[in-house]
C-alpha cells in the first residue's frame, strides 16, 4: 500500500514552536507528530511511504534516517520541496514517481493528531469506486465542503464571507446539499494525479473541486470513537497534549 505524509508547511501559525523546527517534529504525548503519523501508516500496513519537506527539512530528513530502522517493513522516501515550497496539490504530483505500484495513495497531515485507521480509509476507497476519498467530520469551520445524498463532492462555502464554488450547479438540488469539514486524510488514484500533471503550486481541495463534475468525488465520516486534533496553532497543540495526557 502507497502512503504519503504532507510534513513541508511552514508552521508559521504553530510559532513560536516552529521557531527551530518544523512543525512536523513537534511533540504531541512526548513524541513528534512525525512519528505518531509514522507509526499510523505502518499500523495501517503502508508499506511506501513518502514524506514531503520544505521547512527545516533537513532536521526532518535526520530523523527518518536515525529512524527507518525501528519500521522495517516500510520504505520511508523523502519527496524534497526544499527550493520551492508547492501546496499540497503539487506536493502531491511531484512524489508520484516515488510510488514502485500504481494503487490508490492514502495522504494524511504530519499536523494532524488522530488514530484514524489508515487501512480501513483505504477500504472504504476501494469498495466506493471512487477516483478520490475525502474523510469528513461535522464540526465548526469557515471552510466546509458540500456534498450531495450520495455522498459525492459537489462545492465548496467559506461561511464567513459567503463565497461558494459550485461546480455541479447544474447537476444537483443545490438546497440539498450538507456541509462536511475535511479532515486532512483522503485517498486518491494515481490516474487522478497524473491528470495534474506537469508539476505545479496548487491546492488539492481546489483540484478535487475542478474535476468535481466528471470524476466521483466521495466523502467518508470520521466514526465518533475515533480522535481527531488539527495541530495547528498553540491553543490547539495545548488541546491535543492535554487529551495525549489524558489517555496515559
Amino acid at each position: 500500500m502507497n502512503g504519503m505524509i504532507f510534513a513541508a508547511g511552514l508552521g508559521t501559525r504553530l510559532a513560536p514552536y516552529t521557531n527551530d523546527r518544523p512543525k512536523a517534529l513537534v511533540e504531541v504525548g512526548g513524541k513528534p507528530l512525525l512519528e505518531h503519523a509514522i507509526e499510523q501508516f505502518v499500523r495501517g500496513g503502508i508499506t511506501t511511504l513518502v514524506v514531503n519537506v520544505h521547512h527545516f527539512a533537513d532536521q526532518i530528513k535526520q530523523y527518518i534516517a536515525n529512524n527507518q530502522h525501528r519500521w522495517p517493513q516500510t520504505q520511508i522516501l523523502i519527496s524534497d520541496e526544499t527550493d520551492f515550497l508547492l501546496d499540497t496539490g503539487g506536493g502531491l504530483v511531484k512524489a508520484l514517481d516515488l510510488f514502485t505500484n500504481d494503487r490508490p495513495i492514502v495522504i494524511g497531515n504530519a499536523d494532524v493528531y488522530s488514530n484514524v485507521p489508515i487501512n480501513w480509509l483505504f477500504d472504504q476507497h476501494v469498495r466506493s469506486g471512487n477516483s478520490a476519498t475525502l474523510l469528513t467530520q461535522q464540526r465548526n469551520s469557515t471552510r466546509q465542503l458540500l456534498f450531495d445524498n450520495n455522498g459525492r463532492l459537489s462545492g465548496w462555502r467559506n461561511k464567513t464571507t459567503g463565497d461558494q464554488i459550485l461546480p455541479r450547479i447544474k447537476e444537483v438540488d443545490t438546497a440539498t446539499l450538507h456541509e462536511s469539514a475535511f479532515c486532512g486524510f483522503h485517498v486518491v488514484e494515481q490516474g487522478l494525479i497524473r491528470f495534474w500533471l506537469p508539476v505545479h503550486k496548487f491546492p488539492i481541495i481546489e483540484a478535487y473541486l475542478k474535476v468535481a463534475s466528471d470524476d466521483h468525488i466521495g466523502e467518508v465520516p470520521l466514526a465518533s470513537n475515533r480522535y481527531w486534533f488539527d495541530v495547528g496553532t498553540p491553543e490547539k497543540l495545548k488541546a491535543a497534549n492535554d487529551f495525549a495526557q489524558s489517555q496515559c
